[in-house]
């Protein structure tokens, strides 16, 4: 065992985050996560033996530092390889790339998250002011701190799926690990340093910004969709009308025969302008996402 062999499991995890210097932040809390668990879980089987010694053996068979950094970045690689939708193919020309949007699965899915946030995002406000309004009513009361640990709690574990959500539809990495609860830390001094956590405060704040973003997203989603396709179909209804291929009640009001084309062309280039908005919203969620509800990688 040579000087630079960490002698204890936090000297381990500082190597670990020093490693991983640049790494995604939420790869660095899913790989400090699995460390810090193997690591305790093995102490806690050799209680009466020296930690640094313990230590130096678990390292022997988990890896140094560095080599579970490097192990952690290939394996990354690997599965984002494998989870992430393929990319439409390399267009060349102005109109390809702007229509090639309908090839792209980022799109549809960016689409189908940013209507499902309308019901996440009551959800998550509803969880938040709930959670925080008995807190303070019970802040006075002896069942009080109890209370707001137990909700700061179920926050992560939503914030925790939320970013599943978010992996899955958006493609921005988010964690698949929570941080690693340090049970032997003075129970004042953990609620200090849960206080103190911007993450504790960012994922408030992301729950209750999620009911009017959800609104807003739900809201130019549909509309989108609805106007788009409105004014491409429109067009058509009128011309079976006037070939008596269907009936319409009431009076039809058309304009010219000639401007039906160009009126379902503009409701073609509608829809093609949503989704690239919805993508590009999408990708931005995806970042608001990762800045309120993952853990700084600086951070212990």
């Amino acid at each position: 065992m040579t000087a630079a062999t960490p002698r204890t499991v936090e000297q381990y995890l500082d190597s670990l985050r020093s490693a991983l210097q640049g790494a995604d932040p939420a790869l660095i809390q899913d790989a400090l996560y699995d460390a810090e668990e193997h690591l305790r879980a093995e102490l806690a089987q050799r209680p009466g033996d020296n930690e640094g010694d313990v230590l130096a053996s678990i390292v022997t068979s988990y890896g140094a530092p560095d080599e579970v950094a490097d192990a952690y970045r290939a394996n990354e690689a690997t599965v984002q390889k494998a989870l992430r939708p393929p990319k439409p193919r390399p267009r060349t020309t102005t109109l390809g790339r702007f229509f090639g949007v309908y090839a792209d699965p980022r799109a549809y899915l960016a689409m189908l998250y940013m209507l499902l946030a309308m019901v996440t995002g009551t959800i998550y406000f509803t969880f938040a002011v709930t959670g925080l309004s008995l807190s303070i009513g019970l802040a006075i009361l002896i069942i009080g701190v109890p209370f707001f640990l137990l909700f700061v709690g179920a926050t992560r574990f939503v914030a925790l799926a939320e970013g599943r959500l978010v992996e899955t539809m958006l493609g921005t990495r988010m964690p698949r690990r929570p941080v690693y609860p340090d049970r032997e830390t003075p129970f004042l001094r953990r609620i200090v340093e849960m206080l103190k956590d911007p993450r504790t405060w960012g994922t408030l704040v992301y729950f209750l910004l999620m009911l009017p973003l959800g609104i807003f997203y739900f809201t130019f989603v549909l509309i989108g969709i609805v106007v788009s396709v409105a004014t491409i179909v429109a067009p058509i209804a009128v011309l079976l009308y006037d070939a008596g291929l269907v009936q319409i009640e009431g009076t039809v009001n058309a304009p010219h025969p000639a401007l039906l084309p160009l009126i379902s062309i503009l409701g073609l280039l509608l829809l093609t302008v949503t989704m690239h908005l919805s993508r590009g919203l999408g990708y931005l969620h995806g970042q608001l996402a990762k800045t309120l509800l993952v853990k700084a990688s600086s951070s212990g």
